[in-house]
């Protein structure tokens, strides 16, 4: 039976997320954004409306009637919208990605009764749900995980094209990076530990640290954990140059008799040059590896995703792969079969019964595939 979902955003990812959940429910879209909406007009099963999303009373209006809502604001207004939406008692996916610590509304969900899955996307998220299934499943020693959502072409100066929030992208390049190793957390600078690597199809990039793991430093008792992110080479380089000279920084500087952060100014500069065309090409890159103990063996799995921009449909890989992520979830818990309350990483998915497999089957329908590896070492 079709149930009504309201999705909170209608960026591109967002919009891609209401048109996969209109396919099979009454989708309302909600954003500030008219240009935005209007790109989902006149579509079947699917409503539009304007509001301002930073205002929890018109957040709580517009959910009032929703059977479940999707999160899809950017990071900066994720926490206040998630708590907005489980102070209204409303089930959410959400795949903002915001600095505060989400468990700090655990306690608040379970009040209300409410599913909330946070960090619903690839990475945060799929990423998640692989080591989630894993961990349940066998003792796992390391995981690392490389990510990154690359412009097919690569234009001077920046040869990189944010395929979310850019304000969100320069956040990775300032927040300190988590490991794990040996059983301790490791911060790290963000940008630091560079590495080139070779990907089939893609060719030669560059990965460096950033603070990805998040949920799973609390919730997996991995020894050894990274994740990090891939750009084009040369690009760490010019983003520590923009740090490390300050253009990064969010303290307010005197320029004249006006105080401004250098952030805001380097946002307002940067942004226009890192906007991805609504049809331009694009591609996202994720590899992950589990290691650990499969009953007697020792194994290693490896996913490998190469997903780009759709031309048929005309919609991102970033948009795929990561809200088709969300939407999966979205349905498993329409469904009944994920319905822990309280909050939820995505790694809580991966490791209930048959949850793992759904996503995989769902993602791969959609033609999101990711190639699965096992190797056993006898030795």
């Amino acid at each position: 039976m079709p149930k009504k979902i309201v999705v909170l955003g209608a960026g591109m990812v967002g919009r891609a997320m209401a048109i996969d959940l209109s396919q099979d429910h009454e989708v309302i879209s909600v954003d500030q954004d008219i240009v935005a909406l209007n790109i989902l007009a006149k579509r079947p099963n699917l409503n539009t409306v304007l509001a301002d999303l930073d205002d929890p009373k018109a957040i709580q209006k517009h959910i009032e009637q929703a059977d479940i809502v999707v999160g899809a604001v950017p990071g900066f207004m994720g926490y206040q919208t998630l708590k907005t939406v489980i102070e209204a008692g409303k089930d959410i996916v959400d795949i903002s990605f915001f600095p505060e610590d989400p468990f700090d509304l655990d306690s608040l969900a379970k009040k209300h009764r409410v599913v909330a899955i946070m960090d619903a996307g690839v990475a945060p998220g799929m990423s998640n749900i692989i080591l989630g299934y894993h961990h349940a499943a066998m003792e796992v020693s390391d995981f690392v995980c490389y990510v990154g959502g690359l412009p097919r072409e690569k234009t001077w100066p920046y040869e990189y094209k944010a395929p979310f929030s850019p304000i969100d992208v320069i956040a990775e390049y300032t927040r300190p990076s988590r490991l794990v190793e040996a059983g301790s957390v490791v911060e790290k600078p963000a940008l630091s530990d560079a590495e080139l690597i070779d990907f089939p199809g893609v060719g030669t990039l560059e990965a460096f640290n950033t603070d990805g793991l998040r949920s799973l430093i609390k919730t997996m008792n991995v020894p050894n954990m990274k994740e990090k992110t891939l750009r084009y080479p040369g690009h760490i380089e010019l983003m520590r140059i923009f740090r490390e000279t300050g253009f990064f920084s969010e303290h307010k500087i005197s320029i004249g008799n006006q105080k401004i952060r250098p952030l805001d100014l380097t946002a307002k500069l940067l942004f226009p040059k890192w906007k991805l065309g609504e049809q331009e090409e694009e591609f996202t890159l994720m590899n992950v590896i589990v290691k650990g103990k499969e009953g007697n063996q020792t194994v290693e799995y490896r996913y490998d995703l190469l997903d780009r921009y759709d031309l048929e449909t005309k919609t991102s890989s970033m948009s795929r792969t990561t809200g088709y992520t969300c939407t999966a979830i979205t349905r498993l818990v329409l469904d009944g079969q994920y319905q822990r309350k309280g909050l939820s990483p995505p790694e809580f998915v991966g490791a209930a019964d048959k949850c793992f497999q759904r996503i995989i089957e769902e993602l791969e329908h959609k033609g999101v595939h990711y190639d699965i590896q096992k190797t056993v070492d006898n030795k």
